[in-house]
């Protein structure tokens, strides 16, 4: 009985702190003012935030943690920390309602629900908020083929979903479900949780028909959700069919979502060159009509897709700002368990583990997002690469945020610190005035007190593979390694002597400080200065975090990796350096180059320069006209592996069968430069396209030619019927490879050369232009004729022209043209990536019509 009685007790006990917390929890609800600002109505405080979506409780991700015998509560666990060590505040998803709803819209409690419940209750213990989109219309699929889902998505498609009315009362149905659902973990229901800021009803809609009927689909959402007693604002995507801007605030929203995908999305490869001038501007050209509604603002979605560098992010950031955007979270961070393939989506690829540099730019675009003030105005670029305490650098893959008391940096930076008495937080990748460091991983640097500061530092990441191409989960894009490194400190709050204890659980490695310089290897530790009473437990809450947490994926490098990308070509006679990165299980006995020009063959040792980077200087008698193939051999272990042909043996084994090679040509400065050629590059053209585009062979062995054919220079855009008329078609090459190692040559170089003809019996006007490193463009229109020949543009001849914004953003009413107060000169030393465009100098009588061409090469003689 007595045990009856306090169990009942508990019970009791239990389900009124539910009802305590049903209560209050709305305390902390959030507003929309006059202005259409987000407002805290406890304090008044305008609402900031910024973060990620992070897809771990569904789909792709939750199916590849079951397969791969994952423990998804202990990876959210740990990548949810990595949130907070990022400074992250904000989470936003679109929840897979295919997953946990049935046909008629019922709410279904099931493990992806209950793994969601989760995620929410671990994100509120790091005090993070949320944006929740409650219906995605998406299938589970992807990458995947998808599943036969029980929900209404499933059943009606998200076409049928916004008009057929079975399907809208499901999801009205459903919506009030989820609002009125109750976290098992927090005992709060959705609709009254504190850390949730808003809801969006749904993800992506993309409506079409009557703009009376859209308001009408809208309406009966809001009121469905509204029936709940909800007060949270509630907001709806306007970033797609923007035509329907009023139609869709008529219907009762607080705001409006918005994405960005300034380097449009899956070009299945790194994009190269700088693609500042495509975040330059976040221009929402209907932004008064959203005023007039007073509608709030919040980006739903955004990454610099295909691009593997970290200099960008803040720069998106300081655009959205200028553009009065609130909050905002990024599209879309890799649950750690599966981001040694990037499988969930190929396109981005985020996670701090697997992507430092790119992760630590986030943790700068979230300071951006607490620290510039909305709608504050800034120089076009390039003038708008310094704005605040933010600092971005193209050339240097840079990143920056330095103020007195924090030193945020994406790679290595010789900035000064602003003032060492004030500092309290550094967080970085490679060298800086306070840190010396060689290891590929993050570092985070805290100070707890005078003379005492936490340091953690994450192992090596080391891109063995394309991470953005076709991936799968028996596809290795990155490995970790787990190295010991030297690391120097230069902090004068710990001076020259200090101890480092490690404090994670595991870690008993114990560094020797000799004049500020010590060995270390990835975990948490305390760095304590002699003489200082230590005040500290491992077990101490901070920063919403215990003092020792510290979570990494263990080493995962179980065989020989090489990075190497041989030169397309190079000049005769001029000196050149062969590097490679090269990653073991443990560290190599010898690396050798293995070379040979026609009856020339040199072994040359390659000698470590830096961390995992090899090189070696190529002598003059293998420079001679002709072909440098050679092969790369590491020994470990007294076994050798040979590359490219990453097999066991050497090249002078009798049984080494595989003639692998890298592979060089030599030519002489008289040759022509060779920048596209249609058989080998026509893939790599940035591009939008059309049904009409294909590569032909022509009657000459291994050549081809690329037709494009474009039937309307202008194309209706269905998100955006009101836009503006833009008669022409652009794409982009990017040649930064084809011409390194032909740099010394390019002076000495007077004509671009297009090898081609004009398509549909008739010329074509095409615009051949240059664009250089800072986003200035220089070309020339000629008339290409319908005879297949060489057609010459003279360099000196090349004047301003206007920069197409390529690749095409997402949203799509986003700038085409890049506005900028560039003033440099041509430089041909300086140029990055050939434009061409169809629709410069086409008479106005001829732009309904077809224009095409055929392109089989372009170079420079």
């Amino acid at each position: 009985m007595k045990t009856k009685a306090t169990l009942l007790f508990f019970l009791l006990l239990l389900n009124t702190s539910f009802l305590i917390a049903q209560k209050n929890s709305h305390i902390n609800n959030v507003y929309i003012d006059s202005h259409g600002t987000m407002r805290w109505e406890k304090s008044n405080d305008e609402v900031k935030g910024f973060g990620v979506n992070y897809t771990a409780p569904f789909a792709h991700a939750f199916r590849s943690a079951k397969a791969m015998n994952v423990n998804v509560k202990k990876a959210i666990d740990n990548d949810v920390y990595h949130f907070s060590r990022l400074g992250f505040d904000l989470y936003r998803i679109h929840v897979w309602d295919t997953e946990i709803s049935d046909t008629l819209g019922n709410l279904i409690q099931n493990e992806h629900l209950d793994t969601f419940d989760y995620l929410l209750k671990k994100l509120k213990e790091k005090n993070i908020n949320f944006v929740i989109t409650p219906i995605a219309f998406w299938g589970n699929g992807w990458p995947e083929p998808d599943e036969n889902t029980p929900g209404f998505s499933n059943k009606y498609g998200k076409a049928d979903c916004l008009t057929n009315p079975e399907a809208i009362k499901a999801q009205q149905n459903y919506l009030y479900q989820f609002l009125n659902h109750t976290n098992p973990y927090t005992g709060v229901a959705y609709k009254n949780e504190p850390n949730l800021i808003a809801f969006e009803i749904s993800n992506e809609p993309h409506h079409k028909g009557e703009a009376k009927l859209v308001t009408k689909f809208i309406k009966g959402m809001v009121k469905s959700m509204r029936k709940t007693n909800c007060t949270k604002p509630i907001f709806y995507n306007v970033s797609h069919a923007v035509h329907f801007m009023d139609a869709y605030f008529n219907a009762g929203i607080q705001g409006g979502t918005f994405q960005w995908y300034p380097t449009g999305l899956g070009y299945q490869r790194e994009l190269s060159g700088n693609l500042l001038p495509n975040v330059n501007d976040y221009n929402i050209p209907f932004n008064e009509t959203i005023k007039n509604h007073k509608g709030a603002k919040l980006v739903y979605e955004f990454d610099a897709a295909d691009v593997g560098r970290s200099y960008i992010y803040p720069a998106m950031a300081r655009s959205f700002r200028t553009a009065g955007i609130q909050i905002a979270t990024h599209f879309a961070y890799e649950p750690t368990y599966v981001a040694y393939a990037n499988t969930e989506y190929n396109t981005h690829y985020m996670n701090l583990v697997y992507t430092p540099q790119k992760a630590l730019s986030l943790m700068i675009a979230s300071e951006v997002f607490h620290q510039i003030p909305m709608y504050s105005k800034f120089e076009e670029y390039p003038n708008n690469t310094s704005f605040g305490d933010f600092k971005i650098n193209y050339k240097a893959d840079l990143a920056e945020y330095n103020t007195k008391e924090k030193f945020i940096y994406t790679n290595t930076t010789n900035s000064k610190i602003v003032d060492e008495n004030s500092l309290k937080q550094i967080a970085g990748f490679g060298n800086s005035v306070v840190v010396n460091y060689q290891g590929l991983g993050a570092y985070f640097l805290d100070k707890l007190s005078n003379g005492i500061w936490r340091l953690e530092v994450m192992p090596d990441a080391v891109w063995v593979d394309n991470p953005f191409g076709k991936n799968s989960l028996k596809k290795t894009v990155a490995v970790i390694k787990w190295n010991e490194w030297n690391m120097k400190l230069n902090l004068k709050d710990l001076g020259e002597n200090f101890t480092i204890q490690a404090i994670n659980d595991g870690n008993e490695y114990s560094p020797k400080v000799k004049e500020s310089s010590f060995n270390i290897k990835p975990g948490t530790y305390i760095l304590n200065k002699i003489g200082v009473d230590k005040k500290w437990k491992s077990t101490d809450f901070w920063k919403n975090n215990q003092l020792k947490d510290f979570f990494a994926t263990e080493n995962t490098v179980d065989k020989i990796y090489v990075n190497h990308i041989p030169a397309v070509e190079i000049t005769k006679g001029l000196p050149i350096e062969i590097s490679a990165q090269i990653v073991t299980p443990k560290t190599p006995t010898s690396v050798q180059l293995i070379a040979n020009n026609g009856y020339i063959r040199k072994v040359l040792k390659m000698e470590r320069s830096s961390g995992y980077n090899y090189s070696v200087t190529i002598p003059k008698e293998l420079l001679s006209k002709g072909y440098l193939k050679y092969v790369i051999s590491v020994k470990e272990n007294n076994a050798t592996h040979s590359f490219p042909a990453n097999k066991e043996g050497n090249l002078f084994d009798w049984d080494f069968y595989d003639r692998s090679f890298y592979e060089t040509r030599i030519v002489p400065i008289e040759n022509p430069i060779y920048l596209f050629n249609a058989k080998t590059d026509s893939d790599l053209l940035v591009k939008e396209w059309r049904n009409e585009f294909k590569l032909l062979p022509t009657k000459n062995e291994n050549e081809a030619e690329y037709q494009i054919n474009i039937e309307k220079l202008f194309v209706t855009d269905n998100e955006n019927l009101n836009a503006k008329p833009i008669y022409d078609y652009s794409f982009k090459h990017f040649i930064i490879n084809k011409i390194k190692g032909r740099n010394e040559d390019l002076s000495s170089k007077e004509n671009i050369v297009f090898y081609g003809k004009a398509l549909n019996n008739k010329p074509c006007k095409l615009q051949i232009a240059f664009v250089m490193t800072d986003g200035n463009s220089y070309g020339e229109v000629i008339e290409i004729g319908t005879e297949l020949k060489e057609y010459k543009i003279a360099l000196n001849n090349l004047k301003p022209v206007k920069t197409v914004t390529l690749p095409r953003p997402y949203p799509s009413f986003l700038p085409y043209y890049l506005t900028h107060k560039l003033t440099s000169s041509f430089n041909i030393n300086e140029v990055e990536s050939l434009q061409f465009s169809i629709g410069p100098g086409i008479l106005k009588n001829q732009l309904e019509d077809k224009h095409g061409i055929s392109i089989i090469s372009v170079k420079l003689e």
